[in-house]
């Protein structure tokens, strides 16, 4: 039909007698023809089926466990046998049709097994085989080649998770146990109060050297502070000794406890460790005060005695005299209340400017409350309530919530909030959202808010009682999150409470040579309100006196600086900027923990390779076996996958066929016009 529409066209326009030659007249027609044919079927929306055939080789990942301990306690003969044979392996499978790709602990892009250094600081052989099962999920994995010791001090034991791929356990290491010394624990407080003793407890661990005495000495910044012999029974592996320090001046302090490097052990790695420990001038006193008996202020009370910096006084009215001494911080409880209860607190609050935790409940005057500028405004519609739990605000630097925390907090029971308006004030933050079952939305539960000169936070909910006793019932009488919750909270409103314009902190209490050590910024004009986009210069020194210096500039998100990772120790650091043409400096210390987890063990786990492969139906092998992992590799028979994949296509929407017939149109007409037609 199509091919009779454009011959009738082509017939009808083309039959006259026209003024050029019979063979221009017969081209003519035969483009007029084509043109008009070629329409027509496109009328009919034909489409063009592609068919794409790929094929996908099967895919072996080398995983190397590449931690220092592997490095440390495997003969080097034997290791350099090993990166040998990965690289022949990896050469063989090639050969075969197999795809192969090398991963290691800590990087996330494939490495070549020719470049491997075995130097992390730490083993997660589960975040490694979990990361490989992610990033080929649907993809034509044929099976995992683990190379390790099977030593892990990271993430869950790899021997209880499920795998969807078959691991060939190549074994590393070595199961005798070393001649050596270690100090595998250091038990002591991290908070000492100036003038005050406090000990250090060493575990020493030792294996070959029973029966002999070890030298073991404390020092702080290479000078040695005290030494003790320790005898090292037989029949034990273990033994333990104290050292009792005076603690100094205020101020963080890194001690180190050193064994004497023995004639004949294995490695000096692990004869060190450091205790941190944070030297203050003396307890802080807080005043716990409620309107009436609440659970709350038994929780409360019980989260605060947990650590050593607080000096803890209770107050209700009514049933002692407030006792007469200089608080460092107070914590109102349903104060102020509806009757008007407890002013002689609120007054000296007050008066002394204290540092205040304000604990809405039923019983709160929120008019009164209102009234003290407190960083909130609480328009509450009659009695009705909320029934929220705590979510983070992933903008407040202040304090982070470790990991763990954030996962106690989902399962925390509901608890009651006033249900109306609910307003932050101007330099006020949030540090918890309220949550309404699954919906996180963007009304505050705690904010910190106030002046530099008396800084206030508000709790939004009488029920935090609930969310301590559900943690210690799942978690062993241990409710850390709650409780860290309580101690961070009163030392942010207890610190730097001087008329400091410029505010630089670590965003942690310590941090551990592995994270990326992050400091938040706080900028004020000379009213003391909050400005941002400040330019401020950090500069850290370290205990040999090397100086690192940072730039940055403080946002109103609240991001914080990142410097990275540092190595361990104690860090001073100095900030300095311009404000408002003034300069000013802040000074702080920081500490950065050394983790020697990889020398601790020096003794490989071969039975953990072995379960790892057993549950995966494969077996387990050693360095002199690569010949025999690559046949039993060859005869597991892994085949390529065929993916094909079908793909329709209107021919009206090929854009070159609308450009082609726009040419022939236009020749034809060309042609016309010069030949003398119309």
């Amino acid at each position: 039909m199509c091919l009779a529409v454009g011959a009738g066209y082509a017939a009808l326009l083309y039959s006259a007698k026209a003024p050029w030659s019979r063979a221009v007249n017969y081209a003519l027609a035969f483009v007029r023809f084509a043109v008009v044919s070629f329409l027509c079927f496109l009328l009919l929306s034909p489409f063009i089926r592609t068919t794409t055939t790929t094929t996908e080789a099967p895919t072996v990942v080398l995983a190397v466990d590449n931690s220092q301990s592997v490095g440390l306690f495997t003969p080097a003969a034997v290791l350099n046998q090993t990166t040998q044979g990965l690289a022949q392996l990896a050469e063989t499978l090639r050969g075969r049709g197999f795809r192969v790709e090398t991963r290691v602990l800590d990087a996330t892009r494939p490495v070549r097994p020719d470049s491997l250094q075995f130097k992390a600081a730490s083993s997660d052989l589960d975040g490694l085989l979990t990361s490989i099962r992610e990033g080929y999920e649907g993809r034509n994995l044929a099976g995992v080649v683990l190379a390790s010791d099977g030593l892990v001090n990271q993430g869950r034991a790899p021997q209880y998770t499920d795998y969807n791929f078959p691991i060939y356990s190549l074994a590393l290491g070595d199961t005798i146990a070393k001649k050596d010394l270690s100090l595998p624990q250091l038990t002591y407080n991290r908070v000492a109060f100036s003038g005050n003793q406090f000990p250090i407890e060493s575990e020493v661990a030792y294996n070959g050297f029973a029966g002999q005495v070890a030298t073991v000495a404390l020092r702080e910044n290479g000078r040695v502070l005290q030494t003790k012999r320790v005898n090292l029974p037989a029949g034990q592996r273990r033994t333990k000794t104290t050292f009792l320090i005076t603690a100094p001046a205020p101020g963080k302090r890194r001690y180190e406890v050193v064994i004497e490097k023995q004639p004949g052990e294995f490695t000096d790695l692990n004869n060190a460790k450091f205790a941190y420990v944070e030297v203050v001038k003396g307890k802080l006193r807080v005043l716990l005060a409620g309107a009436a008996p609440h659970p709350d202020l038994k929780a409360l009370r019980a989260a605060i005695i947990t650590n050593d910096n607080f000096d803890l006084t209770t107050y209700l009215p009514g049933i002692a005299p407030l006792k007469a001494q200089d608080y460092d911080v107070a914590i109102l409880h349903q104060l102020p209340s509806q009757a008007g209860l407890g002013q002689e607190v609120l007054n000296l609050v007050r008066t002394r400017r204290l540092p205040a935790l304000y604990i809405l409940g039923a019983q709160s005057d929120f008019g009164s409350y209102n009234a003290l500028n407190a960083g909130l405004t609480v328009q509450p519609r009659g009695q009705q309530t909320d029934d929220v739990t705590p979510t983070p605000n992933s903008a407040f630097s202040r304090f982070t919530f470790e990991e763990d925390a954030l996962k106690r907090f989902t399962a925390y029971p509901p608890a009651p909030v006033p249900f109306g308006e609910v307003r932050l004030g101007g330099g006020a933050e949030a540090a918890l959202w309220q949550q309404v079952g699954r919906v996180k939305t963007q009304k505050p539960l705690l904010v910190f808010g106030g002046t530099p000169a008396q800084r206030q936070a508000t709790l939004l909910t009488d029920g935090s009682w609930q969310w301590r006793l559900q943690e210690a019932v799942e978690h062993d009488d241990r409710p850390e999150a709650y409780d860290r919750l309580i101690i961070r909270t009163l030392q942010l409103l207890t610190q730097n409470a001087n008329k400091k314009r410029l505010d630089v902190y670590p965003t942690q209490d310590a941090f551990t040579s592995q994270d990326d050590v992050t400091f938040g910024a706080e900028t004020y004009n000379a009213i003391f309100e909050r400005i941002y986009g400040q330019q401020i210069t950090l500069t850290l020194t370290d205990e040999q006196q090397k100086d690192r210096t940072f730039t940055f500039t403080n946002s109103e998100d609240g991001a914080p600086l990142h410097l990275g990772p540092l190595p361990g120790g104690l860090y001073r650091y100095v900030a300095r900027a311009t404000l408002s043409g003034q300069a000013q400096q802040d000074r702080g210390e920081v500490l950065v923990q050394d983790q020697q987890l990889e020398a601790l063990q020096s003794r490989a786990d071969h039975n953990l390779l072995y379960q790892l492969a057993r549950r995966s139906g494969q077996r387990l092998y050693y360095p002199a076996q690569f010949q025999q992992l690559s046949q039993d590799i060859e005869k597991a028979n892994y085949k390529p996958i065929i993916y094909e994949q079908e793909d329709l296509k209107d021919l009206i929407n090929l854009k070159w066929l609308f450009f082609l017939l726009l040419g022939l149109l236009t020749v034809e007409w060309a042609t016309r016009k010069y030949s003398g037609g119309v």
